[in-house]
């Protein structure tokens, strides 16, 4: 039962003081999850893919998904659903908890004080931090789990070639019927699923 008190207070923490949103967290529960040994990485990187491709916000995603396979990864008596869906449901309340409070609090506060210098230099201050943050959990999933689980170079260079490809599709336009294009992100997911099932 002890791995339930650890993940509340680990997503109260993550709660508190992730900003930025779900991709700025990811390394703060990357932190606080996989330094313990409660999932493996390569377990991360599975449930941040999985949590990416629901519905809904990836922090609050991944809390959920991570809620529920880490009881029985700690402790294999608990490896019935319905241990992994109570871990999942405090997961959850914990990171979300936090947030709400704060939110319905600051709003308040900011409403009242929007032309103060001080408000407005706390956000300029965060604003850097979160890029920052976001950017770090670019860095933290270009690992080997995600680019090379087996070890094969080949495998590698063409995953590095999925990844890049995805990123052009996405970020550059493209000359179509005498318009200019990119292509949505959710087609280029669906490429690049299918790349991967073609290939591998």
């Amino acid at each position: 039962m002890n791995i339930y008190l650890k993940l509340i207070w680990a997503y109260l923490k993550i709660g508190i003081f992730g900003f930025g949103g779900g991709y700025a967290m990811l390394s703060l529960v990357e932190h606080s999850v996989v330094d313990p040994g409660w999932i493996t990485e390569t377990m991360f990187t599975d449930i941040v893919a999985i949590s990416q491709m629901t519905p809904g916000p990836i922090g609050i995603n991944s809390a959920t998904y991570i809620g529920y396979v880490a009881p029985s990864h700690v402790n294999p008596q608990l490896a019935s659903p319905l241990w992994g869906v109570l871990g999942s449901v405090l997961a959850t309340l914990a990171v979300v908890l936090p947030s709400f409070f704060l939110v319905i609090y600051s709003s308040h506060f900011i409403r009242k004080h929007q032309e103060s210098g001080a408000i407005k230099g706390i956000f300029s201050g965060l604003r850097p931090v979160v890029v920052g943050l976001i950017a770090s959990a670019a860095i933290l999933l270009m690992n080997n789990a995600n680019f090379n689980p087996n070890g094969i170079d080949w495998q590698l260079w063409t995953n590095i070639g999925i990844c890049a490809a995805a990123f052009c599709l996405v970020y550059f336009k493209f000359p179509w019927r005498g318009k200019k294009v990119s292509l949505h992100p959710i087609l280029v997911i669906c490429l690049a699923g299918l790349a991967g099932f073609l290939i591998y």
